[in-house]
């Protein structure tokens, strides 16, 4: 069981998503992941949710969860539209402005694979990405492809 994570610009053109999805499928069929967690920020992690949503029709055995950065609950940072979500143990000791960085940092650490969309070295998912290099994950970038 393998598990791969994504980080992408807010801003992330939605012409990718045919891209990302022959991206998560090779995933699937050639290094066997099976899990996937992506996050709730951003054009970049609504592609990929919706991508997620309908490769799972293709394969019902993977699983996807979207990891939140906060507490669940009527604020602005929750939706009802994530019921397969989950939260990291410990964030809710985490100053709000640390938040999305911790709750990255977890999704590096649980996943073997991350697909990214960075088109410039600036900004969280830059970082993020460059991050989970350092740490030996396997990073496959959808803008160099």
């Amino acid at each position: 069981m393998r598990t791969c994570t994504f980080f992408g610009h807010k801003d992330s053109p939605s012409a990718i998503a045919d891209s990302l999805e022959k991206l998560i499928i090779q995933l699937i069929s050639e290094e066997n992941v099976t899990n996937f967690y992506v996050g709730n920020q951003g054009q970049f992690d609504a592609i990929a949710r919706r991508v997620l949503k309908d490769v799972k029709k293709q394969f019902p055995d993977i699983s996807y969860a979207v990891v939140l950065a906060y507490l669940p609950g009527n604020n602005e940072y929750y939706n009802e539209n994530y019921p397969d979500s989950v939260y990291p143990e410990g964030l809710e000791n985490v100053p709000k402005k640390f938040a999305i960085s911790k709750r990255n940092e977890w999704m590096i650490k649980q996943s073997d694979f991350v697909i990214s969309y960075v088109t410039h070295n600036t900004g969280g998912a830059a970082k993020f990405t460059e991050t989970a290099r350092k740490r030996g994950k396997t990073v496959f970038n959808l803008a160099d492809m």
